[in-house]
């Protein structure tokens, strides 16, 4: 049924490392499993080099901890791996989620070392629901962020998602084509995605259907036959110019203008599909067929769909599979979730994770992030993370800096602000308004477009300002002098 939770097909409660379980045995054995802490999910690099990502996920992950529950099951099998003692397994027996958690919007672009989901609850439950969170978000941003370069570099012509036979499993192919659909394909091969999320769902024929005919005349034209009002032929079986154009020409002619219908399109899978493309359109011009289309497929990525336009290739619009749903450049989204505060008698206290690597130094407190925008261009001029409470006033100048070299100062003016991180759950309730796949992907295009050109370029993109305010600096600032010894 379209429509149906695709997360909601099984009780994913143990989708969980273990240490998880064995830390929150560990919290209830000295009496902290009801204290109150912070939790930020984050990221600290964009993949390939890009200049921002896409959040995506945010519906799964809504689906899950809509759901947790310790089944007998589960606990049987805790207890036969680990032998927890009665009084966890009757914890999680009767365990019910009830933390707080924010959350930025599906299609937004984001950028490294902001939380992109907050979590403040019971700590035991904030620890738990660290893995499913981090594969949710971290798998869907991934593919999320492949595609938008991938849209992009084909300026306009539409891009079809390929890839279910390459994706790492069933559920890496069916979300993965959610997140390309969200982030800007026109549409999947991958049909249950179609049934469960209303995605545009295409595809026409294998190489094998052209084989399993004496002539590949005859397979075309019994394609034909079948699918009058929507005839997409694969020409490259044999030979593209020789064979695959004529036969599709001729199919045109003598098939399908009798009964009073178009060729709709061609398809060219191997070759230099620049030579290829253009050959074939001079071909199809040349028989009076301008309005037939022509896709390219076979192994594309941004790079290579780039470079099929500047030489000119005449690709109306190409079908993208591995290098989309596996990102197979860099296959990893390296999402983090990380404790940032603790709540003791009511007083919020920050904690922060020390490293040797600057670039893996937590922001500590409990925090909000906001966009700036420029009135004149609605383009995005920079993020900035703050303590929760703080305001951004429109109306007044506000001085950005960048936190690590501090003298890099800007003032801000005829800017408006938004605040990123919406509520999502108040108490273990959902308070959000979920949105439809076609509005979260306009809101995905929206989005994007107000970044400068010179983010979204592939190489060298030009650093997005993720900044901390004066306050959150100096808190952090001050925690680092005071644990000198461990930087």
């Amino acid at each position: 049924m379209i429509g149906t939770r695709w997360s909601e097909r099984t009780n994913l409660t143990m989708l969980t490392d273990f240490y998880e379980l064995t830390m929150s045995k560990g919290y209830l054995d000295h009496d902290q499993a009801e204290r109150l802490a912070y939790f930020d999910l984050f990221f600290r690099s964009v993949p390939e080099g890009g200049g921002y990502a896409i959040i995506a996920g945010l519906e799964q992950m809504i689906d899950y901890l809509k759901t947790l529950k310790f089944t007998e099951d589960d606990l049987e099998y805790l207890v036969s791996v680990h032998h927890f003692d009665d009084r966890f397994i009757d914890y999680l027996r009767h365990f019910k989620f009830s933390c707080d958690v924010w959350a930025i919007a599906e299609g937004t672009p984001i950028f490294p070392h902001e939380p992109i989901v907050k979590v403040r609850g019971p700590i035991i439950q904030a620890q738990m629901i660290e893995t499913m969170l981090l594969v949710t978000i971290n798998h869907q941003s991934l593919i999320a962020t492949k595609t938008s370069r991938i849209v992009r570099s084909a300026r306009g012509r539409p891009v079809l998602e390929f890839g279910s036979r390459r994706a790492q499993g069933y559920d890496a192919a069916v979300l993965g084509a959610r997140a390309a659909y969200i982030a800007g394909a026109a549409g999947t091969s991958c049909t249950i995605c179609g049934q469960h999320f209303g995605i545009p769902v295409l595809g026409t024929m294998a190489h094998s259907w052209v084989q399993a005919f004496d002539e590949e005349f005859e397979a075309f034209s019994a394609y034909a036959r079948s699918f009058p009002d929507s005839t997409v032929l694969l020409v490259d079986t044999y030979n593209v110019l020789t064979s695959g154009v004529p036969n599709a020409i001729r199919v045109a002619k003598e098939v399908l203008e009798p009964m009073g219908k178009k060729l709709k399109g061609i398809r060219i899978d191997s070759g230099d599909l620049t030579y290829l493309s253009c050959a074939a359109r001079s071909m199809l011009d040349k028989a009076g067929l301008p309005e037939v289309k022509i896709t390219a497929s076979n192994a594309l990525d941004e790079y290579l769909i780039r470079d099929l336009i500047l030489q000119g290739a005449a690709i109306d619009s190409f079908g993208v599979g591995e290098r989309l749903i596996t990102s197979r450049a860099e296959p990893v989204f390296g999402g983090v979730y990380k404790l940032s505060a603790i709540e003791k008698d009511g007083q919020v206290i920050p904690k922060m994770k020390f490293s040797e690597n600057p670039g893996k130094i937590t922001n500590p407190c409990n925090k909000d992030v906001w966009r700036f925008y420029d009135q004149a261009t609605g383009k995005a001029i920079a993020d900035l993370i703050t303590l929760t409470g703080e305001e951004i006033d429109e109306t007044k100048p506000y001085e950005i800096f960048d936190p690590l070299h501090t003298w890099k100062r800007k003032t801000l003016t005829h800017f408006r602000v938004r605040r990123l991180l919406e509520p999502i759950f108040v108490g273990g309730k959902l308070v959000y308004r979920r949105q439809s796949i076609d509005d979260i992907r306009r809101y995905c295009q929206t989005e994007t477009d107000s970044l400068w050109e010179s983010v979204r370029r592939f190489e060298n993109p030009q650093d997005y300002y993720v900044d901390l305010s004066q306050e959150l600096w100096e808190i952090k600032d001050a925690m680092l002098h005071q644990n000198k010894s461990l930087i």
